[in-house]
């Protein structure tokens, strides 16, 4: 079965929830990821701290060159992640529609290009 990802993609410019907001977010999550294992669909999900914790590691004239904060600024940044297997593209899109009600954030959703069959 395809895996799919939903990215959740976060504004550097926005303003963080309240933590009532927060907390109700936190619920529609819970309540979307039970479905995902109800469905058999889950694989994993997690949500990330800000760019600024980020380490950047490239390659470099044979060494491999360790930097703090994020590659590339940008008015956006991944906020979270959750795998997911779908049976097609409009499957995952439904997903997708699901996590981006329960966050209030955009969801790209994206396929892996070779994936295990289960």
């Amino acid at each position: 079965m395809p895996h799919y990802l939903l990215s959740v993609i976060t504004p550097t410019d926005g303003q963080m929830p309240s933590p009532e907001e927060m907390a109700e977010i936190g619920r529609k999550l819970e309540v979307f990821h039970d479905e995902l294992q109800a469905a058999g669909a889950w694989v994993f999900a997690g949500g990330l701290h800000g760019p600024e914790t980020a380490t950047v590691l490239r390659p470099k004239d044979g060494d491999v060159l360790i930097t703090d904060g994020p590659f590339a600024e940008g008015k956006e940044y991944l906020g979270g992640l959750c795998l997911i297997k779908a049976d097609d593209l409009d499957a995952a899109l439904d997903w997708g529609k699901r996590a981006t009600w329960a966050t209030t954030l955009p969801v790209e959703v994206r396929p892996f290009m070779n994936t295990a069959e289960d």
